[in-house]
């Protein structure tokens, strides 16, 4: 069989990355749902805090703008618009000040020309066309190194799947130091006498690092499939 005997090895691969997202997500959700009760000693709104942040940076020609959902608050650098959930646009909590902060330091790293912004903004095209094509190739190949009795052809059909599926692992991993960045950006602007206090700092911190470790858990789980699927194939041609 194509895949038989290959389920353990596959748990192998794909528990351990799956561990680490259930307990980041679970560890974002919790910091976030404590922290988003807590209000700011200020006031402020996230929104507020964002415009703040930009303003300070030259940034006049960034805005914000509301949409609905809940933690998908990002900015996009093709409209340099901030675009924040009604929980961070509106809140005055320390959890949407720690967000609104954080995207708006990634509107800093555009205008700053970060270079891991630029890169991951120019391979966007490639991850959304490798995410789908790149396993359909793969599994193709794979299957035709089966059927054709380690076929050339499906093999280099199954590395071409491979290597444009690697660009999902590339664009997670190039995530990070985005991500991290950001949030450092965002760190240092509210101790920088914005009027915030020490514990609303740490707090932030808190946040801000647990929602860090959801980026790790993605590249893991990314690197991991990759690895998986690697291994198929080459264990074949053995």
């Amino acid at each position: 069989m194509l895949f038989g005997g290959n389920y353990l090895l596959y748990l192998c691969f794909t528990i351990p990355a799956l561990l680490l997202g259930l307990y980041a997500q679970f560890k974002v959700q919790s910091t976030f749902n404590r922290y988003s009760r807590v209000g700011l000693r200020n006031g402020a709104s996230g929104s507020q805090v964002a415009r703040q942040m930009l303003d300070q940076n030259q940034l006049f020609n960034v805005d914000i703008e509301l949409i609905p959902g809940r933690l998908n608050d990002h900015y996009d650098p093709t409209k340099k618009v901030l675009r924040l959930s009604q929980e961070t646009y509106h809140g005055r909590s320390i959890a949407a000040a720690g967000i609104a902060a954080h995207e708006a330091g990634h509107a800093i790293q555009h205008a700053h020309g970060y270079a891991p912004l630029h890169i991951r903004t120019m391979i966007i095209p490639t991850v959304r066309l490798g995410s789908w094509l790149g396993p359909i190739m793969f599994f193709a190949g794979l299957m035709l190194e089966y059927w054709m009795a380690n076929s050339d052809f499906g093999f280099q059909l199954a590395i071409i799947g491979l290597v444009l599926f690697a660009a999902t692992a590339i664009f997670s991993i190039i995530t990070l130091p985005i991500e991290i960045n950001a949030s450092k950006r965002a760190k240092q602007w509210l101790a920088s006498g914005q009027g915030f206090s020490d514990a609303e700092v740490r707090a932030v911190d808190q946040m801000l690092d647990a929602a860090a470790l959801t980026y790790v858990a993605a590249a893991v789980q990314a690197v991991m499939t990759i690895l998986y699927y690697a291994t198929l194939l080459f264990r074949r041609r053995r």
